[in-house]
């Protein structure tokens, strides 16, 4: 897993702008271009940000997941022009589900990769720092969401150990006994959680949050390379958006799959796209060659 990343350092506006501009496009065009890009890039990243766990995810999670929703979509969509075989029901196998599926299919995995990249870039305090004003209960809320899991799963280990420590341990004795011990588990871990919650809301609520005129401290400066990447990211946007709009790119999978030529504006399109997607792992790629040059130079 790696501790320190580039993008993550950016301004969190940028941060959020660019998961949901990236996952909202890889869901609303599933271009075949589109996907590829975008599930490629989301995978090295997501790689490069967890390891070995993000790796290990991805080749016993995600690839499944992707090869199975693929399957799915051909058992159970028989739209298509083109049939290759029938079914023992009578219903027709097509080639546009099988690619329809496949696409769907990478297109899902690629939300998900983008997710687990979300989850470690935009942490509570950016997430409060941008809608805390605007929406103060409900990004509270969101945020101890986003940190309940990881907690869970922390608290459980602590009560597991507890409970081994005084001969509660679930993996020993009977079934019956191991469920009692199971059981007696969840009950300290649901109560702690539920009051965990009334703490922090207590505690947010005795500091005035959320109240009219407030203010807050915060780390976070619209500095020059933010400036510098929001450009360049508007600009991606604009030449993706463009031919788009003009009817240069685009697909339809039923009932025959069609979809346009590699003209030269697609062709920017894609790379403007491609640009937009691998912008977090440029940044960090060209920050780590830049400190190996120092530290070569020391």
């Amino acid at each position: 897993m790696k501790n320190y990343d580039t993008f993550s350092t950016c301004h969190p506006l940028l941060n959020f702008g660019f998961f949901v501009i990236v996952m909202m496009m890889t869901m609303c065009f599933m271009h075949p271009a589109y996907l590829i890009i975008s599930f490629t890039a989301a995978f090295i990243y997501s790689v490069y940000l967890n390891g070995r766990r993000g790796l290990r995810f991805n080749f016993l999670i995600a690839l499944p997941m992707m090869i199975l929703a693929a399957l799915f979509n051909p058992l159970l969509v028989h739209k298509g022009a083109t049939i290759l075989a029938y079914f023992p029901t009578g219903n027709p196998l097509t080639l546009e589900s099988i690619i329809y599926g496949i696409a769907s299919a990478m297109m899902f995995v690629s939300v998900i990769l983008w997710f687990s990249c979300y989850n470690r870039i935009m942490t509570s305090d950016k997430f409060i720092y941008l809608f805390g004003r605007l929406i103060p209960s409900v990004s509270l809320v969101f945020s101890m969401v986003l940190r309940f899991v990881p907690k869970f799963k922390t608290q459980a280990a602590v009560v597991a150990n507890g409970q081994k420590c005084i001969g509660r341990d679930m993996a020993k004795g009977d079934r019956k006994q191991r469920l009692r011990n199971g059981l007696r588990m969840l009950s300290i871990l649901t109560t702690w959680a539920l009051e965990n919650g009334i703490e922090t809301a207590d505690s947010m609520r005795s500091r005035g949050y959320g109240l009219r005129g407030r203010t807050s401290f915060s780390i976070f400066f619209f500095d020059t390379r933010d400036k510098i990447l929001a450009v360049v990211m508007v600009l991606a946007l604009l030449i993706t958006f463009v031919p788009i709009a003009a009817g240069a790119v685009h697909i339809v999978y039923y009932p025959l799959v069609m979809m346009n030529g590699s003209t030269a504006a697609a062709v920017l399109n894609y790379i403007s796209f491609g640009i937009l997607c691998y912008m977090p792992l440029l940044l960090d790629l060209t920050e780590d060659v830049k400190w190996r040059v120092l530290k070569s130079k020391i």
